[in-house]
């Protein structure tokens, strides 16, 4: 089989980069005693070559490796390509799998752990990065020498050991390792000692993110695996991100235990398929409300979560959920702007509910408990490396998704300073002191937060104990125990104050409706949008690409120069607040199935903004009312049509706002 392997490398240019290789190695001018090249194969173009061979590389790479090996000690001596290479026990040949083949036997679920020592072959895994070491060393190979002067092993590299997969430290370098011509000891020539770079990373299966959604019922166990990552791989994977990984299953013996472990050979980014499309239902109802830019998104939020609110509550924070939820991705964009909601209210289970139940529409969604963690924490490898092993943490784990916090009240000052900071930098900070992990000095990393965070603060509680305060500012909400600058933080603050008036009595007949009557659909609009529906119309509309055109970028800053010349008194609004705005007025637009971001929905943005820096700060010249975005409730045509008069005058009103108060507007905003 190695005339098919020397074929193959011609032809798939593994020769052309083997000389490549060896020119590095010899442009550096430094003795080892090891030659590490790896060689990169694709199982399908091997077995067209070599049926044997292609079979042996994928179930028994031991064996592959050796016969890559001899040949490209021979190609190297032939060619004359790197002269200190005497035996062929110092030519290390790592063979990396593009892939392997799509058939189920090829695939290790991470739920079924292997219960036996089976083959020690690669195999595709699929999983979450739930826990990350730093970066160590290992001894990727060493040369041993006899210690009897009249051995022949007692010079040149006859004795030659290096990494296998699954193997510990001590499998490759230890002290009591005897000649295999005389038995005399063998001792470690350590000036030619090669090193590499070695990290851990514990992956667990994607079916724990349906656990940490929600509180579960029954009793779930997943149970994570070690991959051990080497050399090129390190720092390839990150925290809370999918991988698909082959690598080859090993057995550690760590006296008294033994270990399930992975040695990693490639990692790729890994998206779950989930359902992408738009509902007979929706497609109906876009049709029909296609005469306005405003209707369709206003009758999605109105019927979202029929099973936990009537439909028509809450309507303005199921809107502002529906935009959270829509500028979510899986994938690792920097320019993703974010939308983070904070609920006031003083129904506190209903809201939990409601924004409990709006996590399932999405595939990524925490739901953090105040006990656990939510950002990065160091702890102590188990691995017998004592270096820092970094846990993901809630909002990591979260990456690409939503992170729901829950009531701010549950949680100490300590931790929502720590959340306050992570807001407004979108990073979370770990501190690793030297000393502890035996690093030579301290290091700090930082972790980019790629997630919406959702909260609830109970405004009733302040209300309570509340006294007459002459310094309030019109317009603005007391958030009881929540610091001002927790708020601030937060992008979107709504207030949620429908439950203490004319709707508590229709919250009190769907609740007895749902427990009298648990399995059968409260409205008919939980029939006709169903939550699998939501769920496929989310996924498409995340995937949409969207643009702003000129009138609505013009809109946005001339609102945001107007406002911060109005609110210099009593708020400076940061340059964040164009990202809020654009990245709201985005979202309406996907929810649109719109390409282009239009002027319309600029205003519902504006609308939302203005809301929310008014439960902040108080009123501004820009004078709208708290339900501006649903002046009425929905239930016919008519109130769909009052309310696009309303949303018409209100845009005009903006408008004016901006021409008032923003000179230079008129330049660039057309008069209507």
């Amino acid at each position: 089989m190695k005339e098919a392997v020397l074929a193959y490398l011609d032809r798939s240019g593994g020769l052309r980069q083997l000389v490549e290789d060896c020119k590095q190695y010899n442009d550096s001018q430094q003795s080892v005693a090891v030659y590490r090249f790896c060689i990169h194969v694709n199982p399908s173009d091997l077995i067209e070559i070599d049926a044997r061979l292609g079979n042996c590389v994928l179930h028994d790479p031991v064996k592959a490796s050796g016969l890559f090996q001899s040949v490209c000690f021979i190609s190297i001596k032939t060619l004359s390509l790197i002269e200190e290479i005497h035996t062929e026990n110092q030519v290390n040949v790592v063979l990396k799998l593009t892939h392997l083949p799509p058939f189920k036997n090829y695939f290790l679920d991470l739920r079924d752990f292997p219960r036996g020592y089976g083959p020690v072959r690669p195999f595709v895994m699929e999983g979450l990065v739930m826990a990350m070491t730093c970066v160590t060393k290992y001894t990727q190979g060493a040369r041993f020498l006899c210690t009897e002067n009249t051995c022949p092993c007692s010079k040149g590299f006859h004795n030659i050991r290096v990494h296998a997969p699954g193997a510990t430290e001590s499998a490759t370098v230890r002290n009591d390792f005897s000649c295999a011509l005389c038995c005399s000891p063998l001792k470690e020539d350590v000036k030619f000692r090669v090193l590499g770079d070695k990290q851990l990373v514990e992956m667990i299966h994607a079916g724990a993110l349906d656990v940490l959604r929600t509180h579960p019922l029954d009793s779930f166990r997943y149970q994570s695996m070690t991959v051990f990552l080497r050399d090129e791989l390190c720092n390839t994977m990150k925290i809370g991100r999918l991988y698909r990984i082959v690598g080859i299953p090993a057995h550690v013996h760590q006296w008294p235990d033994v270990i399930l472990s992975v040695e990693a050979n490639s990692i790729q980014p890994w998206t779950p398929e989930c359902p992408s499309f738009i509902s007979n239902n929706f497609q109906a109802l876009l049709g029909v409300t296609s005469c306005s830019p405003w209707r369709f998104p206003a009758i999605m939020a109105n019927v979202l979560g029929s099973h936990v609110v009537p439909p028509g509550m809450y309507t303005t924070l199921k809107l502002c959920l529906l935009l959270s939820l829509v500028q979510t991705s899986a994938e690792d964009r920097d320019t993703l702007g974010y939308l983070d909601v904070l609920a006031l209210t003083t129904d506190s289970l209903i809201i939990d509910r409601l924004l409990t139940y709006s996590l399932g529409l999405v595939p990524r969604a925490i739901r953090h408990w105040s006990l656990g963690e939510m950002f990065p924490s160091v702890t102590k490898d188990q691995h017998g490396t004592g270096t820092a092993n970094i846990q993901a943490g809630s909002a990591l784990l979260a990456t690409g998704g939503i992170c729901f916090i829950g009531d701010l009240a549950s949680y100490k000052r300590e931790k929502l300073e720590l959340l306050q900071s992570a807001l407004e930098t979108r990073a979370a900070a770990v501190f690793i002191p030297g000393k502890k992990y035996g690093e030579d000095a301290d290091q700090q990393l930082c972790f980019p937060l790629q997630c919406n965070f959702w909260a609830l603060a109970d405004s009733g509680l302040s209300a309570k104990k509340s006294v007459k305060c002459d310094s309030a500012v019109l317009g603005s909400v007391d958030t009881g125990a929540i610091p001002s600058q927790m708020s601030d933080a937060f992008g979107l603050v709504i207030n949620c104050q429908e439950a203490a008036s004319e709707w508590s009595s229709v919250l009190t007949v769907h609740t007895l409706r749902r427990a009298m009557r648990p399995r059968e659909p409260p409205y008919p609009a939980c029939m006709q949008f169903t939550t699998d529906d939501y769920e496929a119309f989310l996924a498409y509309a995340r995937g949409l690409e969207v643009e702003l055109c000129p009138e609505a970028r013009k809109l946005i800053h001339g609102y945001y120069m107007a406002s911060r010349r109005v609110r210099s008194d009593t708020a400076k609004l940061p340059a964040s607040y164009i990202k809020l705005l654009i990245s709201l007025a985005e979202a309406h637009a996907k929810l649109c199935l719109r390409s282009r971001v239009l002027e319309e929905d600029t205003v519902i943005a504006v609308l939302l903004c203005e809301n929310s820096l008014t439960l902040k700060h108080g009123a501004s010249a820009l004078v709208i009312p708290p339900n501006a975005v649903f002046p009425c409730d929905l239930h016919d045509q008519d109130s769909l049509h009052r309310r696009d008069v309303t949303l018409q005058q209100v845009h005009q009103q903006i408008l004016q706002f901006v021409f008032s108060y923003a000179p230079g507007a008129t330049a660039y905003i057309s008069e209507e």
